[in-house]
């Protein structure tokens, strides 16, 4: 491993890793010792109390952040009539309903973030398994991404808005995105409380004992900023 470099370590010594921070304190935190001259993003990183190999304790879901992520999201449907007129109406980058276009994304083209399909669709979808599943890109329903085609323009819309999808890991780890450095502190605090407050939602009834046990935010090769747990679990999208 090669070792970290002059401004890493600068940027880490103005953390203290015994330190629980307060939410807002750790955003803070984020902003001030990201040193990368592109717009790093900003990540939540959790420790869950959680065991990944039983099926009853799995979290997956989806949270619209209410501020965005500050990129711009390209999204594919996968749908025919009705629902591809509608994907087309509704600003979908690319609109699956010919075979020509099918066989691109199986030969590997990939030029989209987000894929959305139709229930009808699933079956020819399906043969995508090995392209779009490594990639997360294999529309499902608790992923808000199997829609009918009554509901494929609200579905773009989140899409493009910020919406994403949390799981649990292998590791039993949840790593979601919340916003990019750039972002105001507190438009940073609320995607974050944002996100709290769906994972919460999504705890299973069979998880037992401590939920959430520890949660790091950092951006993109900066350091890590323990965030105390409590507090995150208390925090609001209004306050």
């Amino acid at each position: 491993m090669s070792k970290p470099g002059k401004k890493y370590l600068a940027a880490a010594a103005k953390v203290n890793r015994d330190t629980l921070y307060l939410p807002k304190e750790a955003i803070e935190l984020v902003k001030e010792t990201s040193f990368t001259k592109f717009d790093a993003t900003v990540e939540v990183h959790l420790r869950m109390g959680l065991d990944p190999r039983q099926a009853d304790q799995q979290v997956r879901d989806v949270v619209v952040l209410p501020n965005g992520l500050g990129k711009t999201v390209r999204v594919a449907v996968f749908a025919q009539g009705e629902g591809a007129i509608a994907a087309r109406n509704a600003g979908a980058d690319v609109v699956v309903d010919d075979d020509e276009t099918f066989n691109r994304i199986q030969g590997g083209w990939l030029e989209f973030d987000v894929a959305i399909a139709t229930p009808e669709m699933m079956g020819k979808v399906g043969r995508l398994g090995r392209i779009l599943g490594p990639r997360g890109l294999m529309p499902n329903p608790k992923a808000g991404t199997v829609v009918p085609a009554g509901d494929i323009e609200r579905a773009i819309r989140e899409a493009k808005a910020g919406r994403v999808e949390f799981r649990l890991d292998k590791t039993a780890n949840i790593h979601v995105q919340i916003g990019k450095v750039s972002f105001p502190a507190e438009k940073l605090h609320e995607n974050f409380a944002a996100l709290m407050e769906a994972i919460k939602k999504a705890r299973p009834a069979a998880a037992k004992g401590n939920y959430i046990k520890r949660i790091t935010v950092t951006s993109t090769m900066g350091p890590g900023i323990k965030v105390d747990p409590n507090a995150a679990q208390s925090m609001s999208v209004a306050g």
